[in-house]
């Protein structure tokens, strides 16, 4: 896609006046293992220039574990996940006290905010968090996000903090989404290790670049440049510019919000509501159907169908009517996920009925749709 077909452009950024910034373990630390304070304190500065023209500031920090690790020493083999969690029950206190006391050197009040994914796929505990943030946000106070390593469980936790940066953006209906990290944008290759990689000024929506991104990038990260491209387009889809740029630069806040060439913007598709970017950015699934291409083709396609038995192939999990379930197609890839009308042992018995057969096959009176267009969010909408 060329430009021509995107109004967006970077002179839109000047007018975001709700930022979520996130900061990546290499930005805001040293090798060594201590917090890069001259870094915190340049930050700390351009937030309070922020603030002066109104505009509000979420900041999504990495570092604790990495803080942690310093103090714990190597372990052998693959950290275990009661490790981590250690190393952030360690490192956390340090990470929010230089945050603070950078940001009150500029007049600033911060509020250490620690989220688990339940915080954020369980809608009652989302809508307390939601609440909190806008609170701290109307009161000019800078929220310090990090996921709660050392209680966050494997297998239900963000895995990386671009996911929780991008989670935090879509629900907070932020106007823009910047990842500060040790990389100039996303480039054609990793430009550490090709002289040739160029940077990608521009990524449009439908269009793929991931087979330009590199894996992590280093033993203090979990992310990498894929977290961060997985991450931008989760935020890009539902509405919400980003930017990735290289945190070093000075007064990177500010030059990206004038405007300036900086980094790579994903250019944002239209935005979504309330209730879809729940959907789509809740926990994992508690489960998955499977469907025949026809069902897939439909699905995908704009203001396409609801999900109906007829095109039903087969279910996987124990879900119960309400829960959030993938849609997959014949080759296993994500079509659609939403908010299903049975439990799993309802939609077993479903699979390619007509829809004049639910009450033959369930006993009962059900409904037409197992999952209703208006509760799905389609892959790529």
């Amino acid at each position: 896609m060329d430009s021509a077909a995107a109004p967006f452009s970077r002179e839109s950024l000047k007018q975001a006046r709700r930022l979520v910034v996130k900061v990546g373990t290499r930005v805001v630390t040293h090798p060594d293992g201590g917090l890069d304070v001259v870094f915190l304190d340049r930050l700390a500065r351009q937030i309070a220039r922020l603030h002066e023209r109104g505009c509000q500031v979420i900041v999504v920090t990495s570092g604790a574990v990495h803080l942690g690790r310093a103090v714990l020493g190597p372990t052998r083999g693959k950290e275990t996940l009661n490790y981590r969690q250690a190393a952030a029950a360690i490192g956390q206190p340090e990470l929010m006290r230089t945050y603070a006391e950078a940001l009150r050197a500029h007049g600033l009040v911060s509020a250490q905010v620690l989220l688990t994914m339940d915080d954020m796929t369980d809608r009652q505990r989302y809508i307390h968090v939601r609440n909190s943030m806008e609170l701290l946000l109307r009161r000019h106070v800078v929220p310090v996000v990090n996921e709660n390593d050392s209680v966050s469980v494997e297998g239900v936790t963000f895995v990386e903090n671009d996911k929780l940066a991008a989670i935090v953006a879509t629900k907070l209906r932020a106007d823009l989404l910047i990842f500060l990290s040790d990389q100039p944008g996303l480039c054609t290759a990793d430009p550490r290790l090709d002289p040739e990689a160029r940077l990608i000024a521009c990524v449009y929506p439908g269009q793929d670049p991931g087979a330009e991104a590199e894996g992590a990038g280093g033993a203090e990260s979990r992310g990498g440049m894929r977290a961060k491209l997985a991450a931008a387009r989760t935020a890009s889809d539902f509405g919400i510019p980003v930017v990735m740029v290289a945190g070093d630069l000075d007064n990177v806040l500010l030059r990206v919000l004038a405007g300036e060439e900086l980094g790579t913007l994903f250019v944002p598709g239209p935005a979504r509501e309330a209730r879809k970017v729940w959907i789509a950015t809740a926990a994992e699934p508690a489960g998955s159907i499977m469907v025949d291409s026809g069902a897939a083709s439909a699905l995908r396609r704009p203001g396409g169908a609801s999900l109906l038995p007829r095109g039903i192939t087969g279910t996987e999990g124990g879900y119960e009517a309400g829960d959030i379930v993938r849609v997959l197609d014949p080759q296993g890839q994500e079509v659609a996920r939403g908010l299903v009308n049975y439990p799993a042992s309802e939609v077993a018995l479903l699979v390619g009925a007509h829809s004049s057969e639910v009450l033959d096959r369930l006993g009962h009176v059900g409904h037409e749709e197992v999952i209703h267009r208006d509760n799905m969010v389609v892959t790529g909408e």
